[in-house]
Parts: structure tokens; sequence; C-alpha cells
């Protein structure tokens, strides 16, 4: 039997156990002591831990997380050329297996030359918009005539991502950041994803595209980075996402291309491209066919 002893206002605890939870609400109450009654700005302020004269909501201080991924994203593509860099995702937004939402734009300009495209979940991708357009707006504040550069905004994503998957609440996104650094006169593709892994190539794939489309990418760049021009840059992306319009069920023959250079960003309207499905006449199954 645990036995408490109050003095002078202090609880103390004879047993072991006991002081181990005593331990736990100090550190979970920082800044509190227990001599007196707690303060409102120490805890939560719809907390009731010290309210004994009504019963205990069980859900008063509970946290919301994203236990799966809902409404979410497929593909992002990223590519770099002689003169920037190149993004491309669709507008689709998936609820489950449906495809639901079908103008969700999931490329976001942050500073002058920074474009992240995100894959995975949608509500999450928000909440990292925020964040980053806080970051942002803070640099802009200080008026010292510094900008962010593409390497800056990409280590405090991933720090941001690695953060919330230690804290076993991870953001359910795959990121694709391109950027041009004025400055170095250098272009900049990186990944992030739940896990804060991270690494950086000449071409980047997310999503069913990380299967598709990067082979066709490497393909297409890797090793003519510096020769590739704009309208070539642009016709690959584009044979990209009318392959996997073709090949992926929760993908949709309307995208956008952010176009990052050392003049800045553009990314374009949403917009389609020619298809054709002749090809699968010759596919065993497909139509009347029977052999």
């Amino acid at each position: 039997m645990n036995v408490h002893h109050v003095t002078d206002g202090v609880v103390s605890a004879t047993t072991e156990l006991d002081a181990y939870a005593l331990s736990f609400l100090m550190y979970a109450y920082p800044g509190q002591t227990w001599r007196s009654t707690p303060q409102v700005d120490c805890i939560a302020s719809q907390s009731n831990v010290f309210d004994v004269d009504r019963p205990v909501d069980t859900f008063d201080d509970a946290r919301q997380r994203t236990q799966q991924p809902i409404v979410t994203g497929t593909s992002v593509l990223g590519l770099i050329y002689k003169d920037g860099v190149m993004l491309a995702t669709d507008t689709l937004a998936s609820y489950g297996s449906l495809a639901r939402f079908m103008d969700n734009q999931r490329l976001t300009q942050f500073g002058d030359h920074v474009v992240i495209g995100a894959s995975g979940d949608m509500s999450d991708w928000q909440n990292i918009q925020h964040t980053l357009a806080k970051l942002v707006k803070n640099e802009d504040i200080q008026s010292d005539g510094h900008n962010l550069t593409p390497a800056q905004v990409y280590a405090y994503l991933s720090h941001t991502m690695y953060e919330r998957r230690s804290k076993l609440d991870p953001y359910w996104n795959a990121l694709v950041l391109g950027g041009y650094d004025a400055k170095a006169n250098t272009p900049f593709l990186g990944y992030v994803d739940l896990l804060g892994t991270t690494y950086q190539s000449s071409t980047i794939a997310t999503g069913f595209g990380l299967h598709l489309a990067q082979p066709m990418l490497r393909k297409a760049v890797e090793g003519r980075e510096s020769q590739l021009t704009e309208e070539e840059a642009r016709a690959i992306l584009e044979q990209c996402m009318r392959v996997l319009f073709y090949r992926d069920a929760r993908s949709l023959n309307r995208f956008q291309i952010a176009k990052i250079t050392t003049d800045g960003v553009h990314i374009t309207e949403p917009y389609s491209v020619s298809t054709s499905w002749s090809f699968g006449e010759g596919l065993r199954g497909y139509g009347p066919q029977t052999q």
C-alpha cells in the first residue's frame, strides 16, 4: 500500500513508483512548483487535472493525429535542366480509393526561388504549408536583404519531417523541393519523406511515379542536364504524366508544371495533354479480344 505524506503543501512519495509518477508530472508541466496552486499559464487552458469539483473528461487533453492518410495526392515529378528545375503534379486528391477532388493544387511557392510539390495526405500538407509560410514571413520581416536559399528551406523541411517522425506523429507526405540559388547560380532538387529520409538528384519522382516514371526520367535526363532545353524538359514531364494517367488509377490528365529559374518561379494553370488508348488493342484481355 502506497502512503503519501503532505508537509507544507508538498506531496512526497514513499515508493519509487510514486516518485517516478511525480517526476513525470513535473516534466509534463514544466516550471510548476508543487507547493502552491498550479498557474493557468503552466498547463493547458482546457485541462482539468487539478479540478476536483467535476468529473475528469478523458478527452480534455487529447491530441489529434493523422493515424493514416485519408485524402491523398499521388505522383510528384521533378528534373533539372540547363536553365533550372521543373516540377509536375496532377490536380487530383483521392478520398481513399475514390477519385474525389479534381482541382487540388499540389505545387506551392515559398519565397522567390523555391517550389514544393506534395504527395500523400493533404491535411498534413496544409499543416506543412502553414509552417513554411511562417518561416518565409519571419525571414522577410527582417528586411535585411537576405532570402532563404533552397538548401536552407530544404534543411528546415527535412528537420521538421524527422522531428515529427521521432515523436511517432509523422507527416504522411513525400515532398519534392525544387529551387534555384540565384547567388550561386545553381539549381536544387531534393526529396524528403515521412521518415525524414532525404536525398538529392537530377531526377526525382514520388508515389506511383517512383516505380513507373523514375526510370523514364533517368533515361531521358541523366547525363544531359546541362543540355536539356526548357521545351525538351517540359515534353519529358508531359510524356511521364501521360503514361501515369494510362497506368495509375489515382492520377488525372489535368496537371501543373512549375518552372524555377534565376528569374523566379512560374507555375502553369492546370492543363491536359492529348491521349490515345489505341495501344490497348494489342493487349490481351482488352476490349472484345478473347485470345
